[in-house]
């Protein structure tokens, strides 16, 4: 039996071991311009839940496989998920000033570096997948089906999609149903690939992988929902940003359509879909997935 205090300290040992790898990523030796360095290691150090990269070491682990050789892939998705965070808070996408409670990137380095700084981190997380080749000797065939999943997910058909649909519904174009694409798309995609990709680390079979598919498209959009939640009734402290961002952008949000009660009941429903997948797919160590979707969906910040 995992209790609520055992899942909250799993989080922070994991979130703390990637943090230490987080800080090495980017190798020393490497002649970078000392600007574009600070710029990537700012937004990349600034903290967060590191949920994407501890759902990818959770899912190694559901499988009792390596979490040791998944590192690099943790690392991974969190250079793309801050690269599009970087991007997402541009003058031209949200505009925002503060992110977790710090300056944006651009506020500190400009929006040209800013810019720059998320392409490094894009094209980083392709060379850091490749260490678990490198380091730990993971099949080639396991980074060329995590290499695609993640140019696809993150990519036009994924997350940049979601982002582009997100975009032009604030054009005044998004129903409920195109408000799903965008949460499925420009969210859900991105835990999609976290947990495929410990699926495919920990030597999943097909029917596992599916199940982690179906989870993570759950889980993602109940996140999502849960975000619109926090962003009208959320404490402004915790989350480090204000509150009713959305309304004032003019963003159709899901307590728009529907209201915050039946906002929560999505988010309650999605989860018990999700945890379902996972429960019916035959995992040896499934708990820790279990565990975190419920935190995801309880949380406040």
């Amino acid at each position: 039996m995992i209790t609520d205090s055992s899942i909250k300290q799993y989080l922070e040992q994991k979130a703390a071991l990637i943090e230490s790898e987080l800080l090495e990523s980017l190798p020393p030796v490497w002649n970078i311009p000392d600007s574009l360095r600070e710029s990537m290691m700012y937004s990349l150090m600034a903290g967060g839940k590191r949920l994407r990269p501890i759902m990818v070491l959770a899912a190694v682990e559901a499988l009792n496989g390596s979490s040791e050789e998944a590192l690099p892939v943790a690392c991974a998705v969190e250079m793309i998920h801050t690269y599009s965070l970087i991007h997402d808070d541009l003058p031209a996408m949200d505009n925002d000033d503060y992110r977790r409670g710090k300056l944006t990137n651009h506020k500190v380095y400009g929006e040209a570096m800013a810019i720059l700084a998320g392409d490094g981190l894009l094209t980083h997380a392709f060379y850091s997948i490749v260490q678990s080749y490198r380091a730990y000797g993971v099949p080639a065939e396991q980074i060329v089906e995590i290499v695609e999943d993640l140019s696809k997910l993150s990519g036009a058909a994924g997350m940049v999609g979601g982002q582009a649909a997100d975009m032009l519904g604030e054009q005044g174009i998004t129903g409920l149903e195109q408000l799903e694409y965008i949460h499925l798309h420009k969210t859900s995609d991105l835990i999609v690939f976290s947990l495929k990709a410990g699926g495919h680390l920990g030597g999943a079979t097909p029917k596992q992988l599916q199940a982690l598919e179906k989870f993570g498209e759950k889980i993602g959009l109940a996140f999502q929902i849960q975000d619109d939640i926090l962003d009208v009734i959320g404490d402004e402290e915790k989350l480090g940003k204000p509150v009713n961002s959305d309304e004032k952008q003019h963003k159709v949000t899901y307590p728009y359509f529907v209201g915050i009660e039946a906002s929560k009941e999505k988010v309650v429903q999605l989860t018990d879909q999700g945890k379902q997948a996972i429960i019916d797919a035959g995992f040896p160590y499934p708990d820790r997935l279990l565990q975190i979707a419920d935190y995801m969906m309880s949380r406040d910040h």
